[in-house]
Formats: structure tokens, C-alpha cells, sequence
């Protein structure tokens, strides 16, 4: 028996296109688009089509891509949305990997001049990304930047990444209508009620689209299954994060060790021969001073001054006399 939640979780595939992926119904991503490219006025999306999310290559060799979600706007701009669940390694070489695709497609065959519409790759993201891991801000867009002057070479190749938990703020906190967004991809599969401040707003049809009881069996049934994937993902990760730690915690402690005693041995031959240096020229020093008290003495010279020229006790003088009168 299938425990219910009220509403799905978005961060499934099956959650995720059927909030976002409605091709009826496109103000949803619309809103977050808009939201994320924080547009106003004349420059905001008015319209999406979406378009086949399977690109497939010039040559059956190379790798297709398929999206989560391929839409256009109005202007002709093209919008790749990635959900990402979990840490990817080279994730951000696949992003950029996957611009190529509409890239490519532009190329018009006869006169094409290479002018080219706009392209955005969208990553909403379930993690935090590594390089990013030292700043505040959760929302990214990256374009070609001269490194020098730090003005924009080009604009049309658009990189945007929204780190999804790395907004920690309670309902309370929130202050754009993006952190709302944010708020309901983290919290709408926990939720009973839709947020009274989200009641006259268009985030309030994510909520009826992800109305588990409103969907019919079919769909209950496909939700289920995806979401078992999904959590089999996260198990799957989150013990391989936790392997991974115990391995390089091992590892730490064993490499740690071993350069404990190399470092140990190091520093116990360098101070034996520091100890060695010192004992020597201490050996030295108390040589050249018998061999002063021997001289000293067979000239007959006072005890108390030869006590007195070379720093000997008495008891020790008197012994080397008694032995030279032997």
C-alpha cells in the first residue's frame, strides 16, 4: 500500500513535467523563466511552444541529447530546463554539451549569414555546485565575459544554474517571487495547504496540477514508480557520499599515520644528530679539561686553582692526583 502525500514531489520526473511540461498550459514556466531571467516589461517571455525534446546528431555516431524540457519563445530564443537531482560529475561540461544541439540546428543550409537567436540552458538544481560552494547567492547566469576588461563578449550563449537548497529561509523570510518558487520545489510534497500568500498567485496552479488525488489512477500509478526511482537515486547517492567518506576518512587516518612516523623518524634523526653535535662538543669541552687538570698537576699546581682554570670538582681532581701517584 502506497503512503499518500497530498501534493507530488517536483523534483520527480514525473512531478516535474506535469507541473512544468504542459504544453496546454505553459503560464507555470512561463512565470519561473521570467523569474529566474528576472525580466520586466517588454523583455519578459510572453509565449512558449514547446518543441521535440529529443535532438538527435548530424551523424548516427555522435551522442543525442534529450532534454527534460525544449521550448522557444516568441523571439525565436531557445530554453533548455534540466532537472537535476543529484551531484553529476562533469555536469556543467554536459550543460554546455547540450547548448550545442539548438546551436547547431540554426544552421540554415544556402545563405546563412551565422546569425544566431539567443540560447539558455535552465539547471534546477538539487544540489550545490562545488565552485559556488563559498558564496550566498543561489542563482547563477554565466555568458562569455573578456577576463580582462570584464565586459560582455557575447550574449547569446547563456549558462544558468539555481542551486534549490541553498536557499535556507523559513516561509516568513521569503522576499522575491523566486525564493517562492524555491520554497515550493522544496516543501510541496510536505505541504497539506497551499500558503495563504500564494492564493491569488499563479504558483497556486502548480498546486492544483500536483494534486495527487485529482489524477487518475494511471497517473497514481506512474507517479509511484518514478518516485521509487527517485529515492533508489538518492539511496544510491547518499551511499556512495557516505562510502566515499568512510574510504577517504580510512585512507586520511592510514596516509596520516604514515606521515606521522616518516615525519617522526625525520625528526628523530635530526635532533640525534643535533643531540650528537651537542654531546660531542660537550665530550670535547670536558676532554680539553682533564687534559689541562693532567698538565696542571704534574707541574704540582694548587688543587684549588686548577679547580678554579678548568671548572672540575674537587673530588674528581683529587682522584686523577691519587692516580698519577699511583
Amino acid at each position: 500500500m502506497y503512503s499518500v502525500e497530498k501534493y507530488i514531489n517536483p523534483f520527480t520526473d514525473f512531478g516535474f513535467k506535469k507541473i512544468f511540461g504542459n504544453p496546454d498550459n505553459t503560464e507555470l514556466l512561463k512565470s519561473l523563466l521570467n523569474d529566474i531571467l528576472a525580466r520586466e516589461g517588454e523583455d519578459r517571455i510572453k509565449s512558449i511552444i514547446f518543441k521535440n525534446g529529443e535532438l538527435l546528431p548530424d551523424t548516427p555516431e555522435d551522442r543525442k541529447a534529450i532534454f527534460d524540457l525544449f521550448c522557444e519563445d516568441e523571439k525565436g530564443s531557445h530554453f533548455i530546463v534540466e532537472l537535476q537531482k543529484v551531484s553529476q560529475e562533469h555536469f556543467q561540461s554536459r550543460a554546455l554539451y547540450y547548448t550545442t544541439f539548438p546551436i547547431q540546428q540554426q544552421g540554415i543550409k544556402g545563405g546563412w549569414n551565422f546569425e544566431l537567436t539567443p540560447v539558455y540552458f535552465v539547471g534546477l538544481l538539487n544540489f550545490e555546485i562545488d565552485r559556488f560552494k563559498d558564496t550566498p547567492q543561489y542563482l547563477h547566469h554565466g555568458q562569455i565575459i573578456d577576463k580582462y576588461s570584464k565586459t560582455l563578449m557575447y550574449d547569446k550563449l547563456n549558462m544558468i544554474y539555481l542551486e534549490i537548497p541553498k536557499l535556507k529561509k523559513t516561509k516568513e523570510e521569503l522576499s522575491s517571487h523566486l525564493e517562492w518558487w524555491i520554497y515550493v520545489f522544496q516543501n510541496l510534497h510536505k505541504m497539506n495547504d497551499i500558503p495563504k500568500e500564494l492564493q491569488n498567485d499563479i504558483i497556486k496552479e502548480a498546486f492544483d496540477s500536483a494534486s495527487f488525488l485529482k489524477m487518475p489512477k494511471s497517473e497514481q500509478e506512474n507517479y509511484h514508480k518514478n518516485l521509487k526511482v527517485y529515492r533508489d537515486l538518492l539511496n544510491s547517492y547518499d551511499f556512495a557520499i557516505k562510502s566515499g567518506l568512510e574510504e577517504g576518512l580510512k585512507k586520511g587516518i592510514e596516509k596520516g599515520i604514515e606521515q606521522g612516523i616518516e615525519q617522526g623518524i625525520e625528526q628523530g634523526i635530526e635532533q640525534g644528530i643535533e643531540q650528537g653535535i651537542e654531546q660531542g662538543i660537550e665530550q670535547g669541552i670536558e676532554q680539553e679539561k682533564i687534559a689541562i687538570a693532567e698538565k696542571l698537576l704534574k707541574n704540582n699546581m694548587d688543587i684549588q686553582l686548577i679547580i678554579e682554570a678548568t671548572g672540575l670538582s674537587k673530588e674528581r681532581i683529587e682522584k686523577m692526583k691519587k692516580k698519577n701517584n699511583e
